[in-house]
């Protein structure tokens, strides 16, 4: 089985930013398909944006659900590599859930999944600043009811952020899907979706209009990723940034949303914008911080299509 490149570096914490995060979501095996050549390595969105704030130097706790059978014998290497810890509760499931991504000749993913979601419960730290969810966790039963109730929880002393990450073959139809996701964006302090989520959760909306339909639900940052076409974030104090994406080849796009979310959570921590005792200030965070923060993700996210498979950069690669 080949596996993600490893990083060539990695990164301690930064000085002075004490805290941890903490993601809630799916480990699996991503199964590539590209024309003839099939690949297998460790995925799943909530898994990627742990790894990216790892490989960012913060210090991350993964509540997840996978088995203890190959492929969970493949997470477990992945995540230790960059030292990711697993909750304890996490490798309880019968079996190793799989993804399969087959590429069109863009470069673009397409998925089917074979996975169970059950995750009976979740830790939080007393140091956490930050929780994160999204993507399958948040939408497949019965595992959703514990990550809705773990969100609830962490609010109370931590940010909340999310990315639905819209898988649409699990979720039926989009007035469903967009029941779910909403529930979700209640409890979140930020959210991060692609301009093809919002349309497809909004039936044709114009995806800016679903996107401010959003702010109205609590978060105080609403962010819309639009590929090629760059970033476009909204503020609960009525401020609206745009960022152009960065140019690069395009290897392929597995993880390029993820990458992107981790680079927006680490930005925002390091602003000194996280924790629950944070929240009115985030609303409130200034036009030039938050423009740098998206310019960063926009250069992680750059970086991870321009390499094969979801490889997020390190602190080192940034410069």
């Amino acid at each position: 089985m080949s596996q993600t490149p490893a990083p060539q570096s990695r990164t301690t914490a930064p000085q002075g930013e004490p805290g941890s995060a903490l993601v809630i979501g799916e480990a699996l095996i991503d199964v590539v398909v590209d024309g003839s050549s099939v690949a297998e390595h460790p995925g799943g969105s909530p898994m990627n944006v742990a790894i990216g704030l790892a490989r960012l130097g913060r210090r991350v706790e993964l509540a997840t659900w996978y088995g203890t059978d190959e492929h969970g014998g493949a997470i477990d290497a992945h995540l230790e590599r960059d030292g990711v810890v697993v909750q304890d509760a996490s490798r309880r499931a019968s079996r190793t859930g799989t993804a399969t991504a087959t590429l069109a000749g863009d470069g673009q993913a397409s998925y089917t999944f074979d996975l169970e979601w059950a995750l009976p419960r979740v830790e939080l730290a007393d140091d956490l600043l930050v929780v994160h969810s999204g993507s399958i966790a948040s939408t497949l039963e019965p595992g959703r009811r514990t990550v809705l109730e773990a969100l609830g929880r962490a609010g109370r002393t931590a940010t909340v952020t999310y990315d639905p990450n819209v898988r649409t073959d699990l979720l039926a139809d989009p007035a469903r899907g967009r029941r779910l996701v909403e529930e979700c964006v209640r409890l979140a302090d930020v959210v991060k979706a692609s301009d093809e989520d919002l349309a497809w959760l909004g039936e044709g909306a114009d995806p800016e209009e679903v996107q401010r339909g959003w702010l109205s639900l609590g978060p105080r940052v609403v962010v819309m990723t639009r590929g090629g076409e760059g970033v476009v974030a909204m503020t609960s104090d009525g401020l609206e940034v745009r960022v152009p994406a960065a140019h690069v080849t395009v290897a392929d796009t597995v993880g390029a949303g993820d990458s992107f979310m981790s680079g927006l959570i680490d930005g925002l921590w390091t602003a000194g914008l996280l924790g629950a005792e944070h929240r009115d200030e985030l609303g409130r965070i200034d036009g030039a911080t938050l423009r740098r923060v998206l310019e960063r993700c926009s250069l992680i996210a750059g970086i991870t299509v321009s390499r094969a498979g979801a490889n997020p950069p390190t602190l080192s690669e940034l410069g």
